[in-house]
């Protein structure tokens, strides 16, 4: 049995290796943890900005990638804590934003100030219990390349926003949007979809 599955099989051993990463009631890394363990896991692509400011909450166990020139700006919060963040080459996550895993945006994607992208919500199927407590309801969220998030927007669990395709400011986006679309409003809807033929923006009735 290897290290890892003795860890997952002992509770007690998995716990103490959880504390040792993360305190219980402050579910952030520990200092040593971002700065002498996750360099190592963790990748970074040249040229790639992550501001002072930001809050970076990323755990060994899964994924934090950025690419080329992705530049992740101050005060935003990323954690990868239920599930992997993977962004792509010359990503711009805005002004304080944030990004809870599993999410993906692809190259030259891009958040607005202050969208809240997530790739999870609380479970709550048990109404006898707190859904502080339940198991997570984890849907992937994908923003694929060259789409473009408004500010103040929400984009929720399990949601693919298609390539090229622009959500307007405000938007709470709870359906996938198709590539070359504008989606605005709440929830959020196509109003307009590029034609390919026309070369021109095409509203929808």
């Amino acid at each position: 049995m290897g290290i890892s599955a003795h860890i997952k099989s002992n509770p007690k051993v998995k716990a103490f290796v959880i504390w040792l990463i993360t305190p219980k009631r402050n579910p952030r890394p520990r200092w040593y943890i971002r700065w002498l363990v996750n360099p190592f896991f963790h990748k970074k692509g040249k040229g790639a900005k992550i501001r002072r400011r930001s809050r970076i909450d990323v755990f060994p166990w899964n994924r934090f990638e950025i690419g080329r020139l992705t530049t992740i700006e101050d005060f935003c919060t990323v954690n990868n804590g239920s599930g992997e963040i993977i962004l792509g080459e010359s990503v711009r996550v805005g002004i304080g934003s944030v990004l809870i895993g599993p999410v993906k945006m692809g190259n030259g994607s891009g958040l607005g100030q202050h969208v809240f992208v997530a790739g999870f919500n609380h479970g709550y199927k048990d109404g006898s219990k707190n859904s502080s407590i339940q198991a997570l309801d984890i849907k992937p969220t994908i923003i694929e390349e060259e789409a473009h998030i408004g500010a103040n927007s929400v984009v929720v669990a399990g949601v693919t926003i298609g390539k090229r395709s622009q959500v307007g400011a405000g938007s709470v986006v709870t359906k996938s949007i198709p590539p070359f679309s504008v989606a605005v409003g709440n929830p959020a809807k196509v109003i307009k979809r590029y034609d390919q033929k026309t070369q021109k923006w095409m509203r929808v009735e």
